[in-house]
């Protein structure tokens, strides 16, 4: 995908690049306050009636909906405002097709950390403040985690579910998957797949609901421990997605070879994360590893060649790698039988 960047050869250009973080925040904004999902809801909705929807004061809120008009999130016509195709399918809470999950946790966790990206960068510390403990403890914020989880998955899922030839395959394990919301789309596009999810026990209620609800009770199982302590399930296909990104290189290695033990003779580990290319000018994913800079103790986009390079030193037969929606590398291993 093409990135476009204002003009840096001129004055205005760098002026606008070093603005477009309110482009940003007017979005967030937006979904803060379930602007799109009202105007899902009403269809369309004049300012004033948008005022009284969202119980705002009203100064500058029609700046506010000309800014989101501007960017392409709504439409207006005859004084009234809609929400645009686009806004309509994936920021509209409750939808199956929202990702608003990732934008909440940007404006939560993102938004004020990249506030702090000098002293980042000054500290090589993290900056959010962020206890991945403190968030499981929190009924609450952990169910907006798995929100922004399902968000990435929603978009990832559907093409790894058709990319990757399930057919050989009897069994699927996602480390550190959540509630199951990959597990449950792959094992619905394949139903001869039996599916495991292993993450911390914290998960496993949100899970439970989860499956429920896609009647996959009987087919997907959660393994409850952390992936660092506690051995994984078995299975013909492990997959490893947007966990690696997580940690630092020897963790990183621990966790693939962690990996390879739990792969059944013949099968495959998939990995998958927003890797960069050498000298990488991926706009997306460097700003995704700056992310992973301060919001972790020690996770980053880490390069293609480093996952290749381990999973082939933990004994990994054959190794591919493959483009996977606009921004993630697939890294397919497998295993001699």
């Amino acid at each position: 995908m093409t990135h476009t960047t204002p003009d840096v050869s001129t004055p205005a250009g760098i002026i606008r690049l070093g603005n477009m973080f309110c482009d940003a925040k007017a979005l967030l904004t937006a979904v803060e306050l379930r602007l799109f999902t009202v105007l899902h809801e009403k269809g369309e909705a004049s300012e004033e009636e948008i005022r009284g929807a969202l119980e705002l004061h009203g100064r500058g809120l029609g700046d506010f909906l000309s800014l989101l008009t501007a960017l392409g999130l709504l439409e207006r016509s005859e004084g009234k405002y809609r929400n645009s195709q686009g806004a309509d399918t994936y920021l509209v809470q409750g939808e199956k097709t929202y990702v608003g999950g990732f934008l909440e946790r940007s404006n939560r966790n993102l938004y004020p950390a990249w506030g702090r990206l000098a002293e980042g960068l000054r500290t090589g510390q993290q900056q959010s403040g962020s206890d991945f403990d403190a968030v499981t403890r929190n009924p609450h914020i952990l169910r907006q985690f798995v929100g922004m989880m399902d968000a990435l998955t929603h978009v990832v899922g559907p093409e790894l579910a058709q990319k990757y030839d399930w057919s050989a395959h009897a069994s699927v394990l996602d480390v550190g998957g959540a509630r199951g919301n990959l597990c449950s789309i792959i094992t619905k596009h394949h139903p001869h797949l039996t599916g495991h999810v292993f993450d911390l026990p914290a998960m496993e209620p949100l899970f439970d609901e989860r499956v429920a609800q896609d009647g996959l009770t009987e087919r997907v199982t959660f393994h409850g421990g952390s992936f660092f302590t506690d051995p994984l399930p078995t299975a013909d296909v492990v997959v490893l997605g947007h966990v690696l990104h997580d940690w630092d290189k020897s963790q990183r290695a621990a966790l693939i070879a962690k990996a390879y033990d739990a792969v059944n003779p013949g099968g495959t580990l998939l990995i998958y994360d927003r890797m960069l290319e050498d000298e990488s000018t991926h706009i997306e994913n460097l700003v995704i590893s700056l992310d992973m800079l301060l919001v972790t103790d020690g996770g980053e986009e880490y390069p293609i060649s480093e996952a290749v390079a381990v999973a082939r030193e933990v004994g990994f037969a054959d190794v591919e790698v493959s483009p996977l929606s606009e921004y993630d590398t697939l890294v397919v291993c497998r295993k001699k039988s």
